[in-house]
């Protein structure tokens, strides 16, 4: 697998985001039904894993990668802990 640049960090707002939301957040998807196509085609990775579940929750900590383009998902610093 080809590394290409370092990934783009995304702070959430809140204590998670699901996979789909975070698709569109950063402009990977124009829309929810191309960000639900390309989940269950098995196009979007999760800490270097296939994820299928477009409600996957994230939570902070996270790697979300599509294509060539990585996104480095951050905990929100103001949500509460556990």
């Amino acid at each position: 697998m080809t590394r290409g640049a370092a990934p783009q960090p995304f702070t959430l707002r809140g204590e998670l985001i699901t996979l789909d939301a975070l698709l569109k957040a950063t402009g990977l998807v124009g829309s929810g039904g191309e960000a639900k196509l390309l989940i269950t085609e098995g196009q979007v990775r999760v800490d270097g894993e296939v994820e299928t579940r477009r409600g996957r929750k994230l939570r902070g900590g996270e790697t979300v990668q599509l294509g060539s383009t990585a996104v480095q998902v951050l905990a929100d610093p103001a949500a509460p802990a556990g």
